[in-house]
């Protein structure tokens, strides 16, 4: 009996050495090589500080700046460890709000963002990426028309001319990946960065 374990005792600890340690070693430090920004998290910096990541969203309430899409994810309450609170742009439980087209809850919430946005610029249609979560609630992007229907509250706030902040989105939009794949998009962070850089606060 003991000559038909042993093999399979051998082939076990092989396998979980080769692809359980070996492989994974060799693909971080490949990708550590060939794309050491993206291998460490995408991360953004100002400063010589850490601010964010290109790849996870981050909640902007200001009016001068840039808003992402909704999050739904959610973190412990601190007041009672046995339930969640909203927690936008948790990375630690990225998730949808798992509410379908029927729930009560998920309508009124984007009647509700749908009122506020129109209040603050009714000459537009409201894009469906700033009433809407994604499927992580991390989202990092919107689309181009999101950022174009939040121009003029920007520009207002910042005391920009809109032509310049509509030129500072134009320059952060980027395109379809290989001209192909996804969709043109923008990248909030990024965005309100260099809205800062651009004018006075």
């Amino acid at each position: 009996m003991l000559r038909e374990i042993r093999p399979a005792i051998l082939i076990l600890v092989l396998l979980t050495l080769i692809t359980g340690l070996a492989y994974p070693l060799a693909m971080t430090a490949i990708a550590g090589m060939i794309f050491p920004k993206q291998a460490q998290g995408s991360l953004i910096e100002k400063d010589g500080k850490v601010i964010g990541s290109a790849l996870i969203g981050q909640e902007f309430k200001d009016d001068k700046y840039f808003h992402g899409r909704p999050s739904a994810t959610s973190g412990p309450d601190p007041a009672d460890s046995t339930k969640t609170v909203s927690a936008p742009y948790n990375a630690a439980n990225s998730s949808g709000s798992n509410l379908g087209p029927t729930s009560k809850a998920l309508n009124d919430r984007i009647k509700e963002d749908v009122e506020k946005l129109k209040a603050e610029n009714p000459s537009a249609a409201v894009p469906v990426d700033l009433v809407t979560t994604s499927g992580s609630g991390l989202d990092p992007d919107i689309s181009p028309e999101a950022a174009l229907f939040q121009l003029p509250r920007v520009a207002r706030a910042r005391n920009m001319p809109e032509d310049r902040v509509r030129a500072l989105v134009t320059e952060n939009t980027r395109d379809r990946f290989g001209g192909l794949l996804g969709e043109p998009r923008v990248n909030v962070l990024a965005l309100n960065l260099a809205l800062d850089a651009a004018g006075p606060k």
